[in-house]
Order: C-alpha cells, then structure tokens, then sequence
C-alpha cells in the first residue's frame, strides 16, 4: 500500500505583509515533503498559477464592494471571519473524505480566527503563523496594563517616556496612541489577536537573536512550542509573492549606478500619506542629491494619483539621478550592490528583507508594529536614522546623514554585522535552521 499523503492547510490573511510570508512558509514545507493546499479568500487571492506545486481552496468571503482600506480593516475581518466559515468547513471535509490523504494540520494567520473554530470542531490540530516580530506582540502587553489601570487616554506629556519592562519602547511607540481611548471593538480585536486559542504551537518569522526577549516573555503567556524560522523569505525557496505587478527595468537602472550610492524608498503596499507629505519628500530627495529609487503607488494618497500629485518641477530637478515606479521588486532591489540605503514604513518583511542585506534604514513608520520595529532599527540595533514629522528639510537630511555621513558609514557596518549574525542564525546549527527541524518533529507528532 502506498503511503498516505501528509497534506498541511494553510490559511492566510490577505494582505501583503501576511500573505506573503504564508506562502513562504508553504513553499518550505513543500521542499520538505508535505503537500501544501493554501486556503484563501477571494479578494487579493494568489495568483494560482504561480504556485503549481500547491493545490488551493478559495473560500467565499463576501467582500466584493467593500471598502479595504486600512480604516475599515476590523469591519473587513469581522465580516471575512463570519463569512468565510461554512466554505472553510466544507473544504476541510472534503480533504479529509480524500483516499491516500492524511490531514495533519492547519496553520494559520491568527487574524482568521474562524479557522481554529471550524478545525477544533473536527479535532485537527492548529498551528499559528505570526507573521510579525516578537516585540510587537509583547507591545500589547502594555497596552492592556494601561487599560487595565484605567490609565488611558495618557496624556501628551507622558508620550516620550519609557514603557516599564518593555525596552527600548516609549508610550509613543505603542500600537495604538493611548492618548486617545481604545474603542471597545478595538479592545476585544487586539485581545481576540493576542488569543492563540486552542492552537497547539506558535510560528514565528522571526530570528532568535533579533528578537529573544520579548520571545521569553511572550512564552510565559502561552506555553505551547515556538519555532522561531525566519527569515522565511531566506529560508524558503525563492518564489512571486507579490500581489501588485512588479517594474523590473529600474534593476537595469541601479546596474548603472555606483555601488552602496542609491537610496531605495518605499513606503509599502498599504501606507496612505498626504500630498503635503508627497511633496516634501519630493523635494527632500530632489535637495539630498542623492541618486534614488522611489516607489510611488498610485494608492498611496488617499483618492487621488500619487505620481500625478509629484511636484510639477520634480521630473526635471531630478533627471538622471532618480527613479520613480509604481512597484519594484523589493527584495531584489535590496540585494543589488548599488543600493547602500533603505527609507522605508519599517514593516516586519521590510525590516527583515534589509537585515538580511545589510542595508540601513531610514525610519518612517505609519501605524501597528511599524512603530515598534523602527523604534528597534533606531535604538537597539543602531542600523537606523529616525524620522519625525517628513518634512523637506528632515528627509534631505536624513538622506545625507544616512549616505555620506561617517554615521551613516558606521550604520552600514553594524548593518553588515547583523546580516552575518542572521545567516549564521541560519546556517547549520544555528537556531532557525535547528526550530525548523524541531518544528517537523513536531508537525510530524501531530
């Protein structure tokens, strides 16, 4: 008889910054034998064809119509967890109805909390994916212990002072501004987040030596295995993840470039800024004369063409010396000898994709764990300049300082440390490649 199938679903929340390093994961697991079926939802669903080596499940979310945006991001989930439960349920039955299959788990973004309802209730065993650092879960902790004693809304003043145990991080850094008061639907998200239910150990793109304290702490919360893998796009073979169409010919243009002089600046696939904001960075590149690649989504201002709303004078300034694309294909740019700089919204697969290059940043964050890692990047690491309100002068600063200063150069060197460290994290013996073995010990003990 031949041997059963070992087939893991893996269910992801549908935004870039999560989707991707699901997939990454999968593609991981695949190399390493199991048959891979990706779970998803019709909005920002994977491009299928991609992936032939997965089988995929689209699960009816009822979300065409709906606003996406990041304002209307607990509307979306609360409606993309009711609705997506009956398929979700139809299609682990049908799996499990399958000859020569043998279901072993579920892995999943915690985000999509219908999942560990639906394979409880068919007693599969769970495994979460945080697709996050370590010390930004271990944030919300602070959080709760200002709810908690009814110290919110804190005042302004309070802002720059450090948390207590929970260093480098100060009030402002926190997820959500406590000077204002946490509506109770946010409050019940953030502790429905914080909840691994009855999952039955924890995935962490992370790497230990980044992120080993807060990962201590976070233990004694939830006292279930973690396997700290990251980085997973290092660690997994290399595949397409994005969701938006990439502009490959700006690598022929760094090829043209010296080496470590382009500033790289991309601000994400969900941050939304104001013109004001645009324009000074604009100008900001144009002042530093510095050579850039800058990513400009036609969605990064709310209702209007971002590249349309650029300066009117901003083509011509810059002729030669910058390059402006709708996408770019991240991890490649990061890669290429030419860029010795990163500004950056400072999310967790940002962040980990320049570690991993050895590239400093400069630090602008828009909201949630972005706030958290640049304060990291900043202040623990060293491998960051930070950035306050953008305004032209602080953005051609930062640039020069970041690129030409002799701390800037220093950056650059501790960046090269900490590339080191992460591949010897890594490499043979060290703690990512050694939880990714446990992890498959423990996959296989389900």
């Amino acid at each position: 008889m031949a041997p059963l199938k070992r087939r893991v679903v893996l269910v992801p929340y549908p935004f870039q910054g999560h989707l991707t390093p699901m997939l990454q994961l999968a593609a991981l697991l695949h190399r390493r034998g199991f048959s891979i079926t990706v779970a998803h939802t019709r909005f920002n669903s994977p491009t299928t064809s991609n992936y032939p080596q997965f089988a995929f499940a689209a699960l009816s979310d009822g979300l065409e119509g709906r606003d996406m945006s990041f304002y209307n991001a607990l509307n979306v989930i609360s409606e993309m967890n009711a609705n997506c439960q009956a398929s979700f349920r139809e299609h682990l039955l049908h799996v499990l109805e399958e000859e020569g299959e043998e279901l072993v788990c579920v892995i999943y973004d915690n985000i999509m909390k219908f999942v560990d309802v639906v394979a409880d209730s068919l007693n599969l065993p769970t495994i979460v994916l945080r697709t996050t650092a370590a010390a930004f879960m271990h944030s919300h902790l602070a959080l709760f212990d200002l709810a908690a004693h009814k110290r919110i809304p804190l005042p302004e003043c309070e802002l720059e002072l450090p948390v207590p145990n929970l260093h480098p991080l100060r009030y402002n850094d926190l997820p959500l501004h406590p000077t204002r008061e946490i509506p109770e639907s946010v409050q019940e998200f953030l502790e429905s987040y914080m909840n691994i239910r009855s999952s039955a150990a924890v995935i962490w793109n992370t790497v230990e030596a980044l992120d080993e304290w807060p990962l201590q702490q976070l233990q004694r919360q939830w006292p279930v295995p973690f396997f700290t893998i990251g980085p997973l796009h290092k660690m997994a073979p290399p595949l397409p993840t994005s969701l938006i169409e990439e502009d490959t010919m700006c690598l022929s243009w760094l090829d043209k470039r010296a080496p470590g002089s382009v500033i790289y600046v991309s601000l994400g696939s969900m941050a939304i800024i104001d013109e004001d904001e645009l324009c000074e960075m604009a100008r900001g590149l144009a002042r530093s004369e510095q050579p850039f690649l800058w990513v400009v989504r036609t969605s990064l201002l709310n209702g209007s063409d971002a590249i349309a709303s650029l300066p009117g004078d901003f083509g011509d300034v810059v002729r030669g010396r910058g390059l402006v694309v709708e996408w770019a294909p991240q991890r490649k740019v990061l890669e290429h000898p030419a860029v010795g700089g990163f500004f950056t919204h400072c999310g967790w697969n940002s962040t980990l994709e320049s570690l991993c290059e050895g590239v400093p940043m400069i630090c602008r964050p828009c909201f949630a764990d972005q706030l958290v890692n640049a304060r990291y990047l900043t202040h623990v690491w060293g491998v960051g300049v930070e950035l306050g309100s953008v305004v032209e002068k602080g953005v051609e600063e930062a640039v020069r300082m970041l690129m030409k200063s002799d701390c800037g150069r220093e950056m650059r060197e501790r960046a090269a440390g900490m590339k080191l460290e992460i591949e010897r994290c890594m490499g043979r013996g060290g703690s990512s490649s050694e939880s990714l073995d446990h992890l498959l010990e423990f996959v296989d003990s389900l």
